[in-house]
């Protein structure tokens, strides 16, 4: 088996053996690993974080195959947690990689104790499940040791130099993110911390009609919605912006 050393060399020459060896015990609990997701995950194994845990209740469709890293042609059908942990422990053998093929819920918050890790990362579609996991991301109670980091909406952009980071409070020109502050103010429940969110303010249009229809997980049930276009090379920016967050954070620690 090739060592660690090996692997991460190149990393280690700007890290340093200090930030390495704290990547390798470095917790991390990923929400997600469709466009954002998948490319997150990869970022982040091949940076040298030791432990990453995966949630998402979803298998591999054919309409993800322009955009998410686990789908190919040869994986459609198969569970993305489990397609995209095989390749991650083929980049990084001596990672832990953990796949849950399951929903972030109010009902199943609990059973992933994020409060055990160093950090959380969102990358959910579902409004209600996204909000649920930033109140309880944020709350001191429940929140992980860290840092919590969210993806704000990546369909419709087109324009790399666009996508940013800003304090959830301050992105501009995200309908996800107008969404969510107006279900906050509305229920009466606002994040008790301040968090980072990789966002866009651009904001396209289909230039042609869906053909078929799109599911999403809701609360853990499947309901049908109207897909938005996609890029590849803007989702994976995302994708990889949230990992950089993490790497980040440990090297200024």
């Amino acid at each position: 088996m090739i060592e660690e050393k090996d692997i991460f060399g190149r990393t280690a020459l700007v890290a340093g053996d200090e930030m390495m060896a704290r990547l390798k015990e470095t917790r991390v609990i990923l929400f997600g690993v469709g466009g954002v997701g998948s490319w997150c995950a990869e970022a982040l194994i091949r940076s040298g974080v030791g432990h990453l845990t995966m949630v998402d209740f979803d298998t591999v469709a054919a309409s993800n195959i322009n955009r998410q890293l686990p789908a190919t042609t040869e994986t459609v059908g198969m569970e993305k947690t489990e397609v995209l942990r095989e390749r991650l422990l083929a980049i990084n053998p001596h990672a832990e990689v953990r796949a849950i093929r399951g929903v972030y819920s109010p009902e199943t918050a609990a059973s992933f104790d994020i409060e055990t890790y160093d950090y959380a990362i969102d990358a959910i579609d579902s409004l209600a499940n996204k909000a649920d996991l930033v109140l309880r991301c944020t709350s001191p109670e429940t929140a992980p040791r860290r840092a919590f980091f969210s993806s704000m909406g990546a369909a419709l952009k087109l324009h790399a130099g666009a996508i940013d980071v800003a304090e959830f409070r301050k992105v501009v020109g995200c309908p996800l993110a107008r969404a969510l502050r107006n279900r906050f103010k509305k229920d009466g429940r606002m994040p008790r911390r301040k968090f980072l969110c990789v966002y866009s303010p651009e904001r396209l249009s289909n230039r042609k009609a869906p053909e078929e229809s799109a599911t999403e997980a809701e609360g853990g049930a499947i309901r049908k919605g109207a897909p938005n276009g996609t890029f590849a090379h803007t989702t994976a920016i995302f994708g990889l912006r949230l990992a950089g967050l993490v790497i980040e954070k440990e090297y200024e620690a």
